[in-house]
């Protein structure tokens, strides 16, 4: 049957980025997200036909599960979360490849077992493969399973050979910044900076991609990308659900760690970047960097530029919900944030003066994540009558989730014989433009993994850089205990100092 045709939209992008053979292996096979995002991504990529021939799929993890067990657990996954229909023979191309070793992940035998497994299929194919070990698992035993790949000869430092062994590894990188550059340490001591590839899942959505050309392929953006025409940036990451059966793990991460050291400061690197000087992973790397470094340290305090809270009881979608410390593994007196807000200050030429504020939180009035640019006003001579004109900021808006998409508010005169004005918004969506289908983040970083592209990966001087700004503000977190943790009603947009941070400069927060 021949291939249906193309969206128009899509004309001329590439349907192939080769990879060469290769073993992907899943540390933590049995887990939540390898049922949920790494065995649709590969199965989808398989769809497409982005996977190599020759690929092969082992999972690992400490529950013994026969070979067949597990292919029928990625089955089932597939079924259940892939965003399409399983296709028996996509899967089964898949399936013939897939297999699985059981052990634990300071176990030096296993991996040697593990080893002799990969052996065994290069053998079969008569040459070498990419071997790409995925570290889906508690942050714990990150180190134990970078050592012991080393230990057993599953990986090493290859600088002339970038295609021999990678390793992708989860967040969270660390708790602060020391054991950050520890596990960087460690990781260095196996493997070369160009065969790390620290995810962040967020560098995989299409808005956040769309970022980059939205700002350097429109003329009409990049001239106004700057203090003298941007008032302040506001970015938010907004659940509506809160902690539910996760509150043994966010008690030990909170607001802070969970979300805003991680995903939100890559969304500011890459709205505050300066052009790189090309595509190149190392480019645009270095130019996050510069941003990140740039920024001033953070205060705390009454006349600082943090807010924290948890959230107590409220009202989400009609129903009664609980309070942080009345969730199931919550201390009664647990001093964890929920809720956190900054005001950020780069320090550059771009950016002197312009606040970026950040907020994110649990138990909201909805999900949502987007980037708002806030254009300064225009001047008000010429539509300064009070009641007849309602002149709004110009707002450039990337909707990062759930709805896929940009905005932009213009002002505009309504139809009739006075001359009365309105906002009114302008509106692109991923679904209605090019289809609902869109690939997932976790298919674009997997495969740019697979081809060794580090473009939409953090390097360890980024994520160094990001807990050099935050750990201080933990740090006095913890030493002060609840003083000065504020409540919001679940339900609500957050707490009445994330509102105080921003009427400091004569801002509010937009309503998304």
């Amino acid at each position: 049957m021949a291939d249906s045709p193309r969206h128009p939209f899509l004309h001329g992008l590439s349907k192939h980025r080769g990879a060469p053979p290769t073993v992907v292996v899943i540390f933590g096979a049995s887990g939540d997200l390898t049922a949920r995002k790494l065995i649709p991504a590969v199965y989808n990529l398989s769809h497409d036909n982005l996977l190599p021939a020759d690929f092969f799929l082992v999972g690992y993890g400490r529950k013994p599960i026969p070979d067949e067990e597990f292919r029928t657990l990625a089955a089932a996954a597939i079924k259940e979360f892939s965003r399409r229909e399983p296709d028996a023979g996509v899967w089964d191309r898949i399936a013939a490849h897939t297999s699985y070793v059981a052990g634990g992940y300071d176990e030096r035998a296993a991996f040697d077992r593990l080893a002799a497994h990969i052996d065994a299929i290069e053998k079969r194919l008569g040459r070498e493969v990419q071997r790409l070990f995925y570290i889906s698992t508690p942050p714990s035993v990150f180190a134990p399973i970078v050592l012991n790949l080393g230990a057993s000869g599953l990986a090493a430092k290859h600088p002339g050979r970038p295609h021999h062994s990678k390793v992708i590894i989860e967040k969270p990188f660390g708790r602060d910044l020391a054991s950050a550059r520890a596990l960087n340490e460690t990781i260095r001591s196996v493997f070369a900076e160009h065969q790390v590839f620290r995810i962040d899942h967020y560098l995989g959505k299409e808005t956040v991609q769309d970022l980059l050309v939205q700002r350097f392929a429109n003329a009409i953006f990049e001239p106004l990308w700057n203090r003298n025409f941007i008032d302040s940036v506001q970015i938010t990451v907004a659940e509506e659900a809160g902690v539910g059966s996760r509150g043994g793990y966010y008690e030990q991460s909170g607001c802070l760690r969970d979300m805003i050291q991680n995903h939100m400061m890559q969304l500011v690197a890459l709205t505050a970047m300066e052009p790189p000087v090309s595509l190149e992973a190392e480019a645009v790397r270095d130019e996050k960097v510069k941003v990140l470094k740039a920024i001033s340290p953070l205060t705390i305090g009454p006349e600082g530029n943090v807010a924290r809270a948890q959230y107590a009881g409220g009202m989400i979608g009609g129903k009664t919900v609980k309070g942080y410390v009345d969730e199931e593994g919550i201390a009664a007196q647990s001093a964890t944030e929920t809720y956190a807000a900054i005001r950020l200050s780069i320090n550059n030429w771009r950016w002197q003066g312009v606040p970026f504020y950040l907020r994110s939180g649990k138990r909201m009035a909805r999900r949502v994540s987007e980037i708002a640019i806030n254009f300064k006003c225009p001047p008000g001579t010429l539509f300064a009558e009070g009641g007849r004109f309602d002149l709004a900021a110009n707002t450039l808006s990337f909707q990062i989730q759930p709805d896929e998409g940009l905005s932009l508010i213009l002002n505009t005169k309504i139809p009739g014989l006075e001359t009365r004005t309105q906002p009114v918004k302008m509106s692109f969506r991923y679904a209605t433009t090019f289809g609902s289908n869109t690939p997932e983040a976790y298919e674009r970083l997997v495969l740019d993994a697979m081809i060794g592209d580090g473009t939409l990966f953090i390097r360890g001087d980024e994520a160094e850089t990001s807990w050099k700004l935050y750990t201080p503000v933990l740090d006095y977190w913890r030493s002060v205990g609840r003083e000065g943790l504020d409540t919001y009603a679940a339900g609500s947009w957050g707490p009445a100092s994330s509102d105080a941070l921003l009427a400091k400069r004569n801002h509010a927060w937009r309503q998304p």
